[in-house]
């Protein structure tokens, strides 16, 4: 049985990949995993490889680079999802990525983004903030 973080996972990666797609990514993977660490999703836009990292969130007021959302009447002094992307996080994503490209031989450029997606469950709602430019 999944556990309540992992059910929050799997629904932000989902919201993760369809923003993604909405944007011209093509998903090629989901979830490569391997023992040092795990890729939540891979994929491709322009030919470059995209490696992802998806940091889903739950919380009844939420606050993203000093704005509220829509449905906030008040903010948190919560932890910004993006925390969690500290050193040894980026360390150990940057030796999965390179698992990935020696397995697959891949030649193309590639990027590390990250999606932080804000869930609302009681709305039934959600913000996706894209980070890019992450320096592994």
């Amino acid at each position: 049985m999944k556990t309540k973080k992992r059910k929050i996972g799997d629904l932000g990666e989902g919201i993760a990949c369809n923003y993604l797609k909405d944007k011209g990514f093509k998903i090629i993977e989901q979830n490569y995993w391997k023992p040092w660490g795990e890729i939540d999703i891979i994929a491709e836009k322009q030919g470059i490889v995209y490696f992802v990292e998806v940091k889903s969130v739950t919380r009844g007021t939420y606050l993203s680079a000093g704005k509220h959302f829509e449905n906030v009447s008040h903010v948190t002094n919560q932890r910004n999802p993006a925390d969690n992307l500290h050193p040894w996080k980026l360390k150990r994503l940057a030796r999965t990525i390179q698992s990935y490209i020696f397995r697959y031989n891949l030649e193309k450029e590639w990027k590390f983004l990250a999606v932080i997606v804000y869930l609302n469950i009681k709305d039934k709602t959600a913000k996706v903030e894209l980070l890019e430019n992450i320096v592994l």
